[in-house]
């Protein structure tokens, strides 16, 4: 699944998106703005949540921290962080490459605010090595997510 699963996603939904597959690992922020050349806060970081008895994604700024006050009141509990293991079982992706697209169960996503400050952000792709370039607007549009101020 997982990179092969997003493009699928893309190519059914977005064939204009090319993937970036790159040799070096962009597991984190960091690796990720230096090999994509562009500023950490501009990689788009989506978070594996359970909140109660749902699991839920959200996708911030790379350089942005969850606000557990803010989470709390959007999500109507409080958010947890998922496992590696049951990241990769309810998104089909591994831990640095969760992304909003190609998911292996349908998951509510959610899009910080955060992420408008940029014209272009870089999600992971299903991968620790693949990533795309899109507008956070169109990101959004393409995984029916919702906006929400929780960074």
């Amino acid at each position: 699944m997982s990179l092969e699963s997003v493009r699928a996603f893309l190519a059914a939904n977005a064939p204009d998106i090319a993937i970036i597959e790159l040799e070096s690992s962009t597991a984190t922020v960091a690796l990720a703005a230096e090999g994509h050349g562009v500023l950490p806060a501009q990689i788009a970081k989506t978070l594996s949540l359970r909140v109660g008895e749902r699991n839920l994604l959200v996708v911030t700024r790379g350089d942005a921290r969850l606000d557990n006050r803010k989470a709390k009141a959007a999500f109507g509990g409080k958010p947890r962080m998922l496992s590696a293991e049951e990241v990769v079982a309810v998104t089909g992706h591994p831990v640095g490459g969760v992304c909003p697209f190609g998911l292996a169960t349908p998951l509510a996503v959610y899009c910080d605010i955060s992420l408008r400050a940029f014209d272009e952000v870089v999600p992971a792709a299903g991968s620790t090595h693949s990533a795309v370039r899109i507008d956070p607007v169109r990101m959004a549009e393409l995984v029916g997510a919702e906006w929400v101020d929780v960074c």
